[in-house]
């Protein structure tokens, strides 16, 4: 890889070294020789195998950061970017969209309870005071690269256990008869928060998107209440749209 990039800067050329060998990064990932969640070599590595300043490769990383390509990650390093495009029109599961894009999701439980619905809750899903809920917090993973934070809120009485979750909460609920046919989704900007930023392996102020979903049994009743978010530069959300 060295190489190839080493190649393609030209000291004598006009346009300066930086641009050039954003551009050399930039082919190299549209071409896939760098590969989605492939790590770069170090600032001051990449500056010595190329022969020029660690100015010029914090420049040529800092804008094909800025156009998504690659990603920073605090105490980590550098990464080539692996956007999701997630068709926000079809109701699947996050474990679904990653099988169908060829990566491996996985799970990290940060938590599950039971207890009583909150007002909120109550209000969005149409329960009485006091019915029990099951609450679900995730640190979900595609291919070891966490990609969402998930609080999900799922009437009890659809699954029975808290235990009936293992890694595709639509899997149980698909299993118990009461996966949701419909939901309605929101999506929302925001800037992630210092707990959020930590698990996404962000920085705290960074872009993030919430995504809240309401998920609906074919009778009309709502069982789910998620909340998702995600780091800005790892999700595409497109819908497509008609006329009429």
């Amino acid at each position: 890889m060295a190489e190839r990039l080493s190649a393609a800067l030209d000291s004598h050329a006009h346009q300066p070294l930086y641009q050039q060998l954003q551009r050399a990064l930039r082919e190299a990932i549209e071409s896939r020789c760098l590969g989605a969640e492939d790590a770069l070599p170090s600032e001051r590595q990449l500056a010595a195998e190329l022969g020029v300043s660690r100015i010029t490769v914090r420049k040529a990383i800092d804008g094909l950061t800025a156009e998504g390509l690659l990603v920073s990650r605090q105490g980590s390093g550098t990464f080539v970017g692996g956007r999701i495009d997630k068709n926000f029109a079809k109701l699947s599961s996050f474990s679904e969209d990653m099988r169908s894009r060829g990566r491996t999701p996985r799970s990290e439980w940060l938590g599950r309870a039971a207890g009583q619905v909150t007002p909120e809750e109550a209000l969005k899903l149409a329960l009485s005071p006091g019915t029990t809920v099951f609450r679900f917090r995730r640190l979900r993973y595609a291919d070891g690269a966490p990609m969402a934070l998930e609080h999900a809120t799922v009437l009890a009485s659809v699954l029975g256990s808290l235990d009936a979750v293992d890694e595709s909460l639509y899997d149980a609920l698909e299993r118990s008869g009461h996966r949701p046919v419909r939901a309605l989704q929101r999506l929302r900007a925001l800037l992630l928060d210092d707990e959020q930023a930590a698990l996404l392996q962000a920085r705290p102020g960074d872009a993030g998107l919430l995504v809240e979903r309401l998920g609906y049994l074919p009778d009309g009743r709502a069982v789910e209440l998620s909340r998702s978010y995600f780091r800005g530069d790892t999700y595409d959300f497109i819908a497509e749209l008609a006329a009429s």
